[in-house]
């Protein structure tokens, strides 16, 4: 049953990574076409919510960048909740090399990012970029490769993407947050402590956690810790089960219910108003400015030295052993297809150059989608050439 459900997972998130694609080559294409102005006006257009003395004024891009993409880490966090609790992490021996290997994958790409624009204090903002990997897009190419992948190492990349998810939302907590405001902060606790209340008597209808999760969203928002760091939050208050119908678990009906919205809308609506590059009169200056080319290395090389080299170090000192049926060649292939940062890159550098600083709007984008490109490719042609001739499942 469990094989079976991971399978399932893959696949609408291998689904989920074409879509994406589409969204992006759409945006590209609108960027560097007449259209490109609409685009522009469209996403800066202010829209604003007011109920009493609660208001929110947001241009269409930031509602995209703070709103949908809270309900994209709700659900998140709710993946994250069921492979701690019932899934692939729920045991420390599962765990080791994975959480190893997704400690290299982050320290390494952000290493060679800072080493690139040591110096250049508003480049360095943008340090954790390469460090983000895109569990849709790598599905998707792995997806590519059908039933020659082993399962194990499909449970490898997913285990290592989701830790790696973890390592960028302690970043977005800790380094991304502005000036913190002590009223919403306030606000804030109470609707935590509403939430532990609630899941403390075992309440188990989703539509209360999500009605106080609202008023969480909006207090984290005008807080200055990043909003969308509630929607993980509120997943975790979530019950897994109903102590009265041990067959019922609310926070898998929750995560199953958004799995769809969020592959196929809130995520291609984040790529599209995101990845949205003007190439046109692209000079050879801006293509090779420390910014995209740190990003770009971060991601193509720093990703797999990092996590091939502390996945050996798992296997040295923290006593981990290879998936069944993988070989480190085909780790090494999976740890190249990490390299494709786009979703979680994008996001964490609209975070680093919000306010646009300079060029480094463009040059970010560029990096990311160049890295992104070519970890893709060489990550699909270096499992093509490892992985057996014949099906594994």
């Amino acid at each position: 049953m469990q094989n079976s459900n991971i399978t399932n997972f893959l696949k609408l998130e291998s689904a989920g990574g074409i879509i994406l694609v589409v969204a992006t080559v759409l945006a590209l294409i609108v960027a560097n076409s007449p259209l490109a102005g609409f685009r522009e006006g469209l996403l800066a257009m202010p829209l604003a919510i007011q109920i009493g003395q609660l208001d929110i004024a947001k241009p269409l891009l930031l509602w995209i960048n703070d709103g949908l993409m809270a309900i994209f880490f709700l659900h998140v966090g709710l993946e994250l909740k069921r492979e701690f609790m019932e899934g692939e992490l729920n045991e420390t021996s599962k765990i080791i090399m994975p959480a190893f290997a997704a400690v290299g994958g982050i320290l390494v790409p952000s290493g060679i990012y800072a080493m690139m624009n040591w110096g250049d204090a508003e480049a360095m903002g943008g340090w954790a970029i390469p460090a983000a990997t895109d569990i849709a897009f790598a599905l998707g190419v792995l997806s590519l490769l059908g039933k020659r992948v082993p399962l194990a190492l499909k449970i490898f990349l997913l285990s290592l993407a989701i830790l790696d998810d973890i390592g960028a939302i302690l970043i977005i907590a800790v380094f991304y947050s502005g000036d913190l405001s002590t009223t919403a902060f306030v606000v804030a606790g109470i609707s935590l402590a509403a939430l532990f209340g609630l899941n403390r008597m075992k309440v188990v209808n989703s539509s209360i956690y999500l009605t106080i999760g609202f008023i969480l969203w909006w207090a984290v928002l005008k807080s200055g810790v990043h909003a969308t760091l509630a929607g993980v939050v509120l997943a975790f208050f979530i019950p897994m089960r109903d102590p009265n119908n041990p067959d019922y678990s609310p926070a898998k009906e929750l995560e199953h219910n958004l799995h769809h919205t969020v592959a196929f809308i809130i995520l291609p609506i984040f790529a599209f108003s995101n990845a949205g590059l003007p190439l046109l009169g692209l000079t050879m200056e801006q293509t090779l400015h420390a910014v995209p080319v740190g990003i770009a290395l971060g991601l193509v090389l720093g990703k797999p030295i990092g996590i091939m080299l502390f996945s050996w170090l798992a296997t040295v000192i923290g006593g981990a052993k290879l998936p069944d049926k993988v070989t480190w060649m085909q780790i090494f292939g999976a740890s190249i297809l990490c390299g494709i940062g786009f979703t979680m890159s994008l996001f964490i550098s609209s975070l680093a150059f919000e306010a646009g600083a300079g060029d480094y709007g463009f040059d970010e984008r560029l990096g990311i989608l160049l890295g992104s490109l070519i970890a893709a490719v060489a990550g699909y042609f270096v499992l093509n050439k490892v992985l057996p001739k014949t099906p594994q499942q």
